[in-house]
């Protein structure tokens, strides 16, 4: 029923949306442990829903003029590099000024990179598999906002925060990698205003 790009694509947004909220809930609670504050733990969680909220209306505008695999890909290798640089600066740096940069930025992926996945599944599946399709991505989305954050704690508490950025580094950028064999049809939208303009002025 479904083909491999759309099956590349759903694994992609596990690994994608799953290790994201892991790491959401992860790094604040590696804060909380080391300051000791839930006023800090709670303000940066707070602060780094804003560029998500903002960034979630305007994914989708991004996803209509920029082909879909490409904002996957750099996205995926984005919060790779992200986490490799967060682990690299630990105790180097300020931890709160470095947690909310590090917050703010996942929020902001996560903001753009589901609009991306949304727009790309009518271009992957037959007609009358999209409302199917829509609902697994959906509860994909759904699932991982719940369980998320309790693996987040679990692996933790039990790990501590190194093996989660380590793995979290790893299946990142595998997902970016298995990204790039996405076949996702694209076609630029024409700017119908310029387009007009550009006539009028001509005539």
């Amino acid at each position: 029923m479904y083909k491999k790009d759309f099956i590349f694509l759903v694994i992609g947004q596990i690994i994608s949306i799953f290790g994201n909220q892991i790491l959401r809930y992860a790094l604040p609670l590696y804060l909380l442990n080391q300051t000791g504050s839930s006023v800090l733990f709670g303000t940066i969680l707070a602060c780094s829903f804003i560029p998500m909220l903002l960034l979630f209306p305007i994914g989708g505008i991004i996803a209509d003029r920029v082909n879909k695999r490409s904002i996957m890909v750099i996205l995926d290798f984005s919060t790779a590099m992200l986490i490799s640089l967060f682990y690299l600066l630990v105790g180097k740096i300020d931890i709160v000024l470095l947690m909310a940069i590090t917050m703010i930025i996942l929020y902001g992926i996560q903001g753009a990179y589901q609009p991306a996945v949304k727009a790309s599944v009518p271009m992957l599946v037959e007609s009358e598999y999209i409302m199917k399709a829509n609902s697994v991505v959906d509860m994909i989305s759904s699932v991982a906002s719940m369980v998320g954050p309790v693996i987040g704690g679990l692996l933790f508490y039990i790990l501590g925060l190194a093996p989660i950025l380590y793995a979290s580094i790893g299946c990142f950028f595998a997902a970016a990698v298995m990204e790039i064999f996405i076949h996702i049809p694209f076609k630029k939208k024409e700017n119908n205003r310029e387009y007009i303009c550009y006539r009028s002025w001509r005539h």
